[in-house]
């Protein structure tokens, strides 16, 4: 017997209904991306291997799905020289392995793989841009809807493969464009029926005079990777994780401040002020959170609620400004549902210097569970036709055929059983589809040039013209 087929760990099939609520969410983002003068351009799933790695910081470059040259690789005469221990090859975990290894394992693998699947859709765009600045009219506001791919452990609401929403603005330096980046998560949560979720904002800057005044300026990186595990991990692994990447006792006392931060976001951003007075970047951090934030206040958000968490510090190397969370509403336990910040200067990794940036993502996946779990899928939300025409024989189904094409071209989704196969069976493959009428046409139907129409959830059936037909249905 053979062995019943499955799929990697960390992806999924979607049925139609399931691949109906997910176009929901999908064409709800596009619209209001596309309101607020967003453009669409699209970027390869897979990318050169360099044009990834060292963007992500060490934990994102691990995350990466390396590709294995394909076609003749192996069979030309080019020598391909092992690593000096084959043991290398069989380990699980870079991290049981010496430093000189794993540089010999790069080194190896930089030779078998040129190519890697794409972890975001920030870093391929930064490459767009890069590549297409001569035909691009600055500022430039694209989106992107595409999948990406991360070797993650799968949980619930963590996949390897999954979808980001993206939407940025590079060519401007203006904090405006932050203010209009809350007003899109505002707009996109309160039209999918999310009402009550918190935008979490924070400021590297911010980070950054806080690592300097606590005298851990070199730590920059281990201090935010660290700082950003809180929800995660709680304040006691941050600071042993701190502890262990090099950070000094008298450090995390000073820093200790940030684990209970509290009050109205103007208070927050007065007790900033002071916690950094001896820190230039700090302060710019602040003054920046300071104009993003009241400009909203006063503006209005129409369910969202804005909250500075001097804690969020997104792992991300890139980010050099602004940075953006948001979290489920109350009551859902998921992680955050989307995220971003500016980045000043990430295509001068690609040779473009001084091209400011800022953007947000939607977690689609998640979405979709927190949406699912509170019920909020209008239950229009479906792939399924209108109606269904039985079939009576072949001069009945050349009359409902008929039928059909026309109200296709008024646009109603209709189709016509496609056997002549006992009534009862047709009747319960409409309901197990979830189609809420049956037209019924038989002979006499077809002698009288009328419809059958029949409710199926109530059972109610009137006779009808075409043109009733369609006022109906529509």
């Amino acid at each position: 017997m053979a062995q019943k087929p499955s799929i990697p760990k960390g992806t999924r099939d979607f049925s139609p209904i399931e691949v109906a609520k997910r176009n929901y969410i999908f064409n709800t983002i596009r619209s209001h991306f596309e309101k607020f003068g967003f453009q669409p351009i699209e970027t390869p799933t897979f990318e050169n291997s360099e044009t990834l790695m060292g963007k992500y910081g060490e934990e994102g470059d691990r995350l990466i799905f390396k590709i294995l040259n394909s076609g003749n690789f192996f069979f030309n005469k080019n020598k391909i020289e092992l690593p000096e221990s084959l043991d290398v090859l069989q380990t699980n975990s870079a991290e049981t392995i010496s430093v000189k290894e794993l540089v010999e394992l790069n080194k190896f693998t930089s030779k078998i793989s040129e190519k890697a699947l794409r972890y975001d859709l920030t870093v391929p765009f930064a490459r767009y841009v890069v590549q297409h600045q001569n035909e691009i009219e600055f500022p430039f506001k694209r989106y992107q809807i595409q999948p990406v791919w991360r070797a993650d452990r799968p949980q619930k609401g963590r996949f390897r493969e999954f979808y980001q929403c993206d939407a940025d603005v590079v060519g401007s330096t203006s904090l405006w464009q932050e203010v209009e980046l809350v007003q899109l998560y505002d707009s996109v949560f309160t039209d999918l029926g999310l009402k009550g979720v918190t935008i979490k904002i924070n400021n590297r800057k911010v980070l950054s005079g806080i690592a300097e005044v606590i005298g851990a300026s070199d730590k920059l990186i281990d201090f935010t990777v660290a700082l950003d595990k809180l929800d995660k991990i709680g304040e006691d692994g941050v600071k042993k994780e701190m502890l262990e990447k090099g950070i000094s006792e008298a450090a995390l006392q000073k820093v200790q401040p940030l684990f209970s931060f509290t009050g109205t976001i103007e208070e927050k951003i007065e007790k900033l002020a002071q916690l950094l007075a001896s820190s230039e970047e700090g302060l710019k951090g602040v003054a920046e959170l300071k104009f993003i934030c009241e400009n909203v206040s006063e503006i209005g958000l129409q369910s969202a609620n804005l909250d500075l968490d001097v804690t969020l510090a997104r792992g991300l190397n890139y980010y050099t400004g602004a940075i953006f969370e948001v979290g489920a509403p109350a009551g859902v336990a998921m992680g955050s549902i989307g995220g971003g910040g500016r980045y000043d200067d990430l295509t001068g990794i690609f040779g473009l210097k001084n091209m400011s940036g800022v953007g947000i993502s939607f977690g689609l996946d998640r979405i979709y569970l927190v949406i699912e779990e509170l019920g909020l899928f209008p239950e229009t939300v479906t792939s399924a036709p209108t109606a269904m025409f039985l079939n009576f024989g072949e001069t009945e189904a050349k009359y409902a055929m008929k039928a059909v094409s026309k109200l296709r071209q008024e646009g109603i989704k209709v189709e016509m059983y496609p056997d002549t196969a006992k009534i009862g069976k047709q009747f319960q493959h409409a309901d197990k589809r979830g189609i809420p009428y049956a037209v019924i046409v038989g002979a006499d139907e077809v002698a009288n040039q009328v419809y059958n129409l029949k409710n199926l959830a109530s059972g109610e059936q009137q006779t009808v013209s075409f043109e009733e037909l369609v006022k109906l249905l529509k």
